[in-house]
Parts: structure tokens; sequence; C-alpha cells
């Protein structure tokens, strides 16, 4: 038997072997350290299958709605000019882009509701996945001007759950397999750290995008329910009660900055359901006060996933063995290496150096998977009211806002704002219009408007002229100054550039960005 020799001193050096398991011992606590809390619960996984692919379906047939206007060629995002509004970034893709006709993007949109109800039923699990987030993915590309940021949050939570086992309960998969009745087991892998993070990290992004003074000083709320017209009916009537909108604004910041913290930091059994009861009613009082479509049940359906095993009664029990969620190394390392590009992007976006382009080796991969982390969702309320109309002049001499169904058209701020106009794609697609990078599409818009009411309508009733104007009215520190523009014509005959209006819109706080 060899011994180890000593030191002068008398010290005995650490044998090759005790070195060996003291590094292994720390890499089982680490991995125990991340098990802890970002191993996910195998039914919370089916229950978010469940809600992720029953919303895909209820979104298709809401998006056929707007089909003729939203996915044709002559409709208000022609390809050409919505594929100058990306830059011509090859990586940017979708399946609607590869032809442009109307089938085409009727296919990819037929494919994002059959694929929700697979993966909702749980039948060819791994595979309704990918065709789910392809398909989402290209649609939400296809009409870029008319969605929010609950469309890039269920893209990207559908990316991560490609490399999960989302079928392995409560699914057709599992009952093929004889496997239905799998309770109590977790499932830990890069994947499952990625859709934790994905879920925290909108949060915390958005709450640091709130450190300003619109929202330390209480005032953020009352303006994005009331002279911002994001507000229902309800909502509108919560901003007139003044004594309570300070105490909200200051727990909107509060929820969104703390309680990420205290769910990863945490990982106790009935801290994390009081963690995710909170930010379930959280969302419950953005559905009942502000008109954000399906943002409210994308993100409850994003906390299902993160339910732990004691929601569903029966404890969670240490990971089956093989775990239903182990990669294949390969699969693991792409995972990872995206969840690191996915990070930076993330850190990115919440410095000053936000205005810098990502380096191509971070942004590519990104962009390719879409997963852009810009989740500062109103971080600025500017102090202005702002409204869109498209006021027509009709055969018959009527004077009718085609934006608003043929409402008249007054002098003054249509009654409701931008929350009078048909649903919240078209509340989304009025607030970015304006902006330099879609105003390209304005003419566009003004002319699909056109042809619309045209075709639905008689000859003495058919559309002479049409105008899609864009006012800012200041408030505040900005009273009396009112900026109109007018942004396409039909038929055309050209719009003002950027002047008074792009001007005082910078002033005020960018104007229609400040709140998305």
């Amino acid at each position: 038997m060899k011994v180890a020799r000593r030191h002068p001193d008398g010290s005995c050096p650490i044998a090759p072997a005790a070195q060996g398991g003291a590094w292994l011992r720390r890499r089982i606590r680490c991995n125990a350290w991340l098990r802890r809390r970002f191993a996910v619960d195998l039914r919370s996984l089916a229950a978010f299958r469940i809600a992720a692919g029953t919303i895909l379906v209820v979104d298709a047939l809401l998006r056929v709605r707007d089909f003729p206007l939203m996915f044709t060629t002559d409709g208000i995002f022609p390809l050409a000019p919505l594929r100058q509004t990306w830059g011509a970034d090859p990586a940017v893709w979708s399946l609607a882009f590869l032809v442009d006709h109307a089938w085409c993007g009727g296919l990819v949109l037929a494919a994002q509701g059959l694929a929700g109800l697979c993966l909702a039923c749980g039948w060819r699990t791994r595979a309704a996945t990918i065709v789910a987030w392809a398909a989402q993915l290209s649609v939400m590309r296809r009409t870029l001007p008319a969605t929010n940021a609950g469309d890039a949050w269920l893209g990207t939570l559908l990316f991560w759950s490609m490399f999960l086992p989302l079928g392995a309960v409560w699914s057709a998969d599992a009952a093929r397999r004889g496997a239905a009745g799998r309770a109590g087991s977790r499932t830990f892998s890069s994947a499952s750290i990625a859709l934790v993070l994905q879920v925290l990290v909108v949060y915390l992004a958005a709450g640091l995008a709130k450190l300003n003074d619109t929202w330390l000083t209480g005032e953020a709320i009352g303006r994005a329910l009331s002279i911002h017209d994001h507000g229902t009916s309800f909502g509108t009537w919560l901003a007139g009660a003044g004594w309570l909108l300070r105490p909200l604004t200051w727990g909107v910041l509060g929820i969104e900055l703390l309680l990420p913290a205290l769910y990863l930091l945490f990982p106790r059994p009935r801290l994390r359901v009081a963690v995710a009861c909170c930010f379930i009613l959280f969302h419950l009082a953005i559905q009942a006060t502000m008109s954000v479509g399906l943002f409210a049940a994308i993100g409850i359906t994003a906390w299902l996933a993160l339910l732990p095993g004691a929601v569903w009664q029966t404890p969670a029990a240490a990971d089956a063995d093989p775990d239903p969620g182990r990669l294949p190394p390969l699969a693991s390392a792409a995972c990872g290496l995206l969840l690191g590009c996915a990070s930076i992007g993330f850190l990115h976006n919440v410095t000053p150096w936000q205005s810098r382009p990502l380096p191509a080796v971070v942004g590519v991969p990104l962009a390719l998977c879409g997963l852009v982390q810009e989740w500062g969702m109103f971080g600025v309320v500017s102090p202005t009211e702002q409204w869109i109309q498209a006021p027509a002049l009709l055969g018959d001499g009527r004077r009718v806002d085609l934006l608003r169904n043929g409402a008249p058209v007054g002098a003054d701020r249509p009654g409701g704002g931008f929350g009078s106009l048909p649903h919240h794609r078209w509340h989304k697609l009025a607030w970015l219009l304006p902006r330099p990078r879609f105003r390209l599409l304005a003419p566009h818009v003004a002319a699909a408007l056109a042809r619309d009411w045209n075709a639905r309508h008689g000859a003495d009733s058919r559309v002479e002229s049409l105008e899609i104007r864009f006012v800012v009215e200041g408030i505040a520190a900005h009273a009396g100054q009112r900026h109109e523009q007018l942004l396409a014509t039909w038929p055309d005959r050209g719009t003002e550039g950027r002047g008074n209006l792009d001007r005082f819109l910078d002033d005020a706080g960018s104007g229609p960005a400040a709140a998305r």
C-alpha cells in the first residue's frame, strides 16, 4: 500500500481519490440545489399542456374573424412591406412567408388550431408541440403589428416545452403506454430550468422597466386605465377611485419584483403554492380591468406548469427512474446553449446598453427560435391622450369611421378612444401604426379598409375617400398641446413626414410605444 508523502511541515496532502470525492460531493450538492428549485411535476406539465393547447385553438378561432384583412395578399399586412418591418432579417422566418397567398396563411392558422387540439388531448405530444410552436410563431410574425406580449410569451413557453415530457401523464400517449396514472413524479433537466426561468423573467423584466417616476409616484395604473384606454368598463370605473390607484400601482411593482425571487429562493411547497396563487389572481385582475386579449390566460397557463406536486393532493415523489424528462446529450447541450443565449438576451434588454444590437452569435439563435426577451410591458405610461381614426366619405355624403365599423365621425376624441376599436388586436395595431417602423403599412391599412367596406356595402354607401389620422393631446405638463398627423389616405395622395408630432412623442416618453 502506498502512503502519501508528508510535507516538511508535517501536513499530509489530499490523495487524488479524496480530491475526486470532494468534487463529486460538490457536484451532488449543486445538483440537489438545482433540482429542488427547477424540477417540475409531471401533472403540472400536463395541466399546462391542456391549457396551452386550448389557448392555441381559441386563438386560431378568434383570428378567423379578421382573416380577410390580416392574412390575405390585399389585406392590411401585405407580405413585402411586412417583411420590411422586420428589417429583412433572414433569421426572422415564418411558414406564412413561404407563399404570398391567403391559402398559405390559412394553412398555417389551421395547423396552429389542429396542433393545439392534439396538444390538449396529449396525442403525439412531442410532434404536436413542435408543430404548435412553429405554427404559432409563424402566425405571430405574419400579423406582427397586431400581436402583444402574450403571443410572444406563449411562443417561448412552447419552445422550451418541446424538450419536456408534456405527455407523460393525463394524455392519450400515456394511456396508450399504460402510464396514465404515473402520479407524484417530477422531471429535471436543462429544459425544466429554462421553463421555470422563462416564466419568472417576464415579471422581473416588467418590474425593472417600471422603476421610474411614473410608477414610483403611483400614477401609472390610473393613466393606463383612463387616458390610455387600456381599461375595460370595470377598469375605467377603477380609474376613478383615486385613493386606491397609488397602492395598486406600488402593489403591482412589488409583486413583479419580489414574488419571482421568493419562488426561486425558497422552494417550499406551501410558499410556492401561495406565490402561484398570487400571480393567478394578478392575471385575473388584469383580465377584469384591462383589454389585453389572451395575455391573462397565457400567464395563468404558465403558472400551471410551476405548481408543486402538493397541489395534486399526493406529494411529488423522487424522480422516476429513468427520469421521463431525461434529454439525450445532444438535445440537452442544445437546450443549455439556447438557455444561455436567452439569458444574455434578457440581461441585454434590462441594461442601459439595450439600444445596441446583440452579437450575431447570440441574436441569430434567439431570432430563429423566437426567444427574444423583451418584456418591458407598460414600463413608461406617458401623460398624453392618443387616438386614431379612419374617417371616410361615403357616396351618400356620410362621414364614418371605418376603424369603428362605420360609427359617425366627430371633431373630438371618439368615445372610448382606442378602447372603442373592435378588439385588442386592432387596439395594438392602432398603438403601433404611428411608429416609424410600422408607418409604411399605413397606406395598405387604408386601402384594405376601403376595399373591405366596399365589398360589404352597396353602391350608394361606397367609400369615396379615406384618411387615417393619429392624434396626441397633451395633459399635465403638456396641457393644451394637440398634435395631429395624417398617416395615410385612400386614394393615396401622400402623407406628412416626420415633424412636430414625432418630436412631441419623443419628449412625452416615446408616445404610443410607451404602453405595450
